[in-house]
Order: structure tokens, then sequence, then C-alpha cells
């Protein structure tokens, strides 16, 4: 490879850097800049029948829902949110379909593309060590975002984002019925709630959310960069467990 061959090629990965390209997700490297001759062509195979809902599903339907099972489903034949065409994986929920705790945060970050669930990477093992704190483990809560796949780079999903799956989310809640919601960070209060305030003003105090008890708090991501505003979590988690100790 020459110099400018060279130059060129860092130039190239540093414009993906620049436009949120921090992966590879497939088996096999593709040179897309390779002339057509050169490619190799895959072998025609007969297409396999679709075992999931069908890919046409619309966000309309949701309520067709019966189980949270049937509405993953439905998730994951949904082509009505970009974010779908960038992911590796459908990040649905973790937990116990029958919890009382139902938490929501912003969106799905790497570890959670790849593994498919939300919330299992740094900001995860700290939600995690934050719930057993007051006596909760993945068995006794339900957790999902406000949208089912990962944003760009990480980048903060945009409002047609977060809406294309704000049906999904809304009868996610209505199928899981849980007694309490807790809200992961302020993007998360806003949607939920529909409010315009901050974090900072909305944790620490019960809302309601179609008359389920709901309390904002924040992001375990925000606290990892800011951990000395741990003790405000704190006393939102003692909140949540005396609500659910009430119950």
């Amino acid at each position: 490879m020459t110099a400018t061959e060279r130059q060129a090629v860092q130039a190239l990965l540093a414009w993906y850097a620049a436009m949120g390209v921090d992966e590879a997700i497939g088996e096999q490297p593709v040179d897309c800049f390779a002339p057509p001759a050169a490619r190799a062509v895959p072998p025609r195979t007969t297409p396999r029948p679709r075992a999931s809902a069908p890919a046409d599903i619309r966000a309309s339907s949701v309520a067709e829902a019966v189980t949270l099972a049937e509405l993953e489903a439905m998730a994951g034949a949904f082509e009505g949110c970009a974010l779908k065409r960038t992911a590796k994986s459908l990040c649905f929920a973790r937990g116990r379909e029958d919890a009382r705790l139902m938490l929501i945060g912003e969106a799905p970050g790497r570890e959670e593309d790849l593994s498919g669930k939300p919330f299992v990477g740094r900001a995860g093992q700290l939600l995690d060590r934050m719930l057993a704190a007051i006596g909760l483990t993945e068995e006794h809560v339900y957790i999902t975002n406000t949208v089912y796949w990962r944003p760009p780079g990480n980048r903060t999903p945009t409002l047609a984002e977060v809406e294309a799956c704000a049906p999904f989310l809304a009868r996610q809640i209505e199928l899981l019925s849980p007694e309490v919601i807790v809200l992961l960070g302020g993007a998360a209060a806003k949607t939920i709630l529909g409010v315009t305030e901050g974090i900072m003003r909305l944790r620490g105090k019960w809302l309601s959310y179609r008359d389920v008890a709901t309390l904002p708090t924040l992001h375990p991501a925000y606290l990892l960069r800011n951990p000395e505003h741990k003790r405000l979590a704190w006393r939102d988690l003692l909140m949540v467990k005396e609500r659910l100790e009430a119950t």
C-alpha cells in the first residue's frame, strides 16, 4: 500500500468514526469499493419462511398483542423505526414478565446491541447493584427502554425514532401492568410523562402514568459520570422500596 492509499484509508476510517460507526457487525469483511466483477457472488439460496410476526406489521396493530412475547415478536418484525437498519439486535426487555416494578431507560448502547438485552453494560451493572441495595434482582423487575434499537454512535434518539416505538412501549406497560414505574433519566421521563422539566426537578417526586405510581430518577450512566449524585439516587431507591412494601 502506498502512502497515498494509506492516507485515503485513514481519511475514510475517520469519516466512518465521525458518522458513528464504531464496530463491524458482519462476520466477513466486504470491499464496497471494489469493481462489480471482483466481488464474490453469493450462492443462490431458497428463502426460509419467517417464524415471527409478518414483516409488514404496523404500530397500530400492537393492541392485538395479548402477551409480552407476542409484542416482542411484533417489534422484531416492525420496519417503521430507522434505528433497526443500523442496529445489530432488538433489545426489547429483560427481567420478570409479571414484575411489580418496571424500569424504563432511554436507548440501548453497544453492549446491549451485542447481547440483545437492555442495561447490561457498565450502566446496567450499576443499575443491578442499585437494585440489589434494596433487595431486588432481575428476577423481581422488568427493564426496557423508550427505543428498542441502538442509535448509531450512542447518539440521542430522535423524536421520530421515539414516536415510532411509543405504541409498543405503551402496550408493553399495559401488558406488564406494573404497580410502580421508575423512569431512568430525563429522556425517559419526558417521553413517558410528556413533561419539559429537567430530571433534577422531576426526581424524587411521585407522579402518575395511567394511574401507575411513577418515579423519575437519575440514569445510571449519569451516575457513572457524576458519582457525587448517587446519594440522590439512593433516596429515590428508598422511596421505591417503601412504596413496594406498602402495596
